[in-house]
């Protein structure tokens, strides 16, 4: 993660690069919006679970299985093809986030290494744990250089700090960073991208943003598409001010989508109601 400017907080200096402050305050806007229907004050709970299966969906398509909406409403067994084993693993991890917020600010490493094991469901040695020199990376569909493992720990350690110690980043900018790290880093030898995303939705969730988890990112990334999310995820890369500043942007833009979604669940609630 680069930064630019003498702050003693980088993720604050991101903040301040242009077009940055115009995204958060769209975000805000959007967030806003959307708790502020009327549906929300009585059946925010459909909402959140709405919310969090269209989520894992969103996530699940960005990762190779680009499943319609009803046909993982519809299915029980996820165990049979890698697209099937995709899809259960995006739903795990949405189901796993709300049972980890309490433990982000204290551990994000703890909680990142339970986001791989509840992702990769197996027993091999390497769930649950950074990888290794060596060890291959199952992560087709993000064809970027791949840090060596010593690269990884120390950026790992960098990002845990920044966490911890928290500072006045705007909850955007810290769900950006986190979630361009570790998809740069790629620190599991599997389901990185799906990781990825959720510990982005954790951030959303646990900074009091998105408090109820309703506005699910995820969705708007895989509706802006695959190819503009690694277009700006190479920005991020990069660590240039502008290529920062753009994948913030659409992060943004994702968690946009994403608010604008549920209000559409809430419009239609509301039809069903009247």
């Amino acid at each position: 993660m680069s930064t630019t400017g003498a702050h003693a907080d980088p993720l604050a200096a991101l903040g301040s690069l242009p077009g940055v402050a115009e995204s958060v305050e769209s975000v805000r806007k959007a967030v806003d919006r959307v708790y502020g229907h009327r549906i929300m004050r009585r059946r925010s709970n459909e909402i959140t679970s709405e919310a969090a299966l269209r989520g894992a969906r969103g996530s699940a398509a960005l990762s190779g299985a680009d499943w319609a909406l009803e046909e993982v409403r519809r299915r029980t067994d996820f165990s049979a093809h890698d697209e099937d084993r995709t899809v259960g693993a995006a739903l795990r991890l949405t189901a796993e986030a709300g049972q980890l917020l309490s433990i982000w600010r204290q551990s994000p490493l703890r909680v990142l290494a339970r986001l791989h094991l509840v992702a990769a469901a197996g027993k091999d040695d390497a769930i649950g744990r950074p990888r290794q020199d060596g060890e291959p990376v199952d992560e087709p569909l993000v064809e970027l250089p791949l840090p060596d493992a010593g690269e990884v720990a120390g950026r790992l350690e960098g990002l845990s700090g920044l966490i911890v110690a928290g500072g006045p980043a705007p909850a955007l900018v810290t769900a950006a960073v986190v979630h361009g790290e570790l998809l740069a880093l790629r620190p599991f030898t599997s389901h990185n991208g799906l990781v990825a995303r959720t510990a982005e939705r954790i951030v959303l969730v646990g900074s009091g943003l998105d408090p109820k988890s309703i506005c699910p990112a995820e969705v708007g990334h895989a509706e802006l598409g695959r190819a503009a999310y690694l277009a700006a995820l190479g920005g991020y890369v990069s660590g240039t001010p502008d290529g920062m500043a753009a994948w913030i942007a659409h992060c943004g833009k994702a968690v946009v989508l994403g608010a604008r979604e549920s209000t559409a669940v809430c419009e239609a609630l509301q039809r069903g109601a009247a």
